[in-house]
């Protein structure tokens, strides 16, 4: 009788790597630099939440005290005077929507013209040859080296005489062409592109302006994209200049009248809760749009080669 020998083969499964000490602490690491991040958002939303009067009572309280939407009702203007009075809050109200408009209205002119504008400097910098092209550069480039507040008064004073003070064109004129960095932003993108591109373009027949706007142009939609964004947050969230410039509601931008709005203290005291709703409606906008092009913006700014 053979005798049958049945062999078992046994799979031997690796077992998993172990994290190892650095890593986990750099993963604790990386988890208090975002709860640090986080931690003035949520508190914005906790005042958003709480009552005045809870305010007062409970400053340190980590969740929202006397759980309630009247300062989002109050930044959005949805409350009555009496109401507005009851709760802690100023009977002047906010006119958001009006500030809001305002704001759009001013950041998309800057970012349209000035991504134009900077985008056919960038092309003559990177891709025209003549004579002291590179010094002009050098000297344009330097304005990045001056700061901002040294421009106000030349600024202010140039507006003065156009007649253009309270009025959103003031406010946007002196950013509204181009900026230093946008040109070097789009000089460093159309440096990269070969030039062979472009003389196949002008084989065709094509002349230099066709070639920037039907060739380079759509090529560099990536890097624009990103400085619009960046142009557009940058926009929004200036603050100094539009109040030197604007005086009414009619040219008042919501970063203004978050100050204004603050400025209209009751009795009682700041009404923290309207103002930190107000602040929360104003910023939210910004954070979504940045959140959501944050890949591409990291994405072509490493690919421009700027460090």
């Amino acid at each position: 009788m053979a005798a049958v020998t049945t062999t078992t083969t046994t799979r031997i499964r690796p077992l998993g790597r172990r994290p190892s000490l650095g890593r986990i602490a750099a993963w604790a690491v990386m988890a208090a630099i975002v709860l640090v991040t986080l931690l003035p958002f949520y508190w914005i939303l906790r005042t958003a939440l709480s009552t005045n009067s809870g305010l007062a009572a409970h400053p340190s309280d980590p969740l929202p005290v006397g759980l309630t939407t009247g300062g989002f009702e109050r930044a959005l203007g949805l409350q009555s005077t009496r109401e507005a009075i009851a709760q802690g809050g100023a009977g002047g109200g906010l006119k958001f929507w009006r500030y809001l408009l305002n704001s759009v209205i001013v950041s998309t002119l800057i970012t349209v013209c000035q991504i134009f504008f900077s985008a056919m400097a960038a092309y003559a910098f990177a891709r025209l040859r003549w004579r002291g092209r590179d010094k002009v550069f050098g000297l344009f480039l330097a304005g990045l080296m001056v700061p901002t507040i040294f421009t106000l008064l030349p600024n202010f004073v140039l507006i003065k005489q156009l007649g253009l003070v309270d009025t959103l064109l003031g406010i946007a004129l002196p950013t509204m062409f181009m900026t230093p960095f946008a040109v070097f932003f789009l000089r460093q993108f159309f440096m990269n592109i070969p030039s062979e591109v472009e003389e196949a373009a002008l084989l065709d027949g094509a002349g230099k302006v066709r070639i920037f706007f039907r060739v380079l142009l759509p090529m560099a939609s990536t890097p624009v994209m990103t400085l619009a964004v960046l142009t557009y947050i940058t926009a929004w969230n200036d603050y100094f200049w539009p109040l030197m410039v604007s005086y009414s509601d009619s040219s008042r931008v919501l970063t203004v009248a978050l100050a204004i709005f603050r400025a209209q203290t009751p009795q009682t005291g700041t009404d923290w809760s309207g103002l930190m709703a107000a602040t929360l409606i104003a910023a939210l906008p910004m954070l979504v749009l940045f959140g959501f092009f944050a890949r591409r913006i990291v994405g072509s700014i490493s690919f421009t080669g700027i460090k």
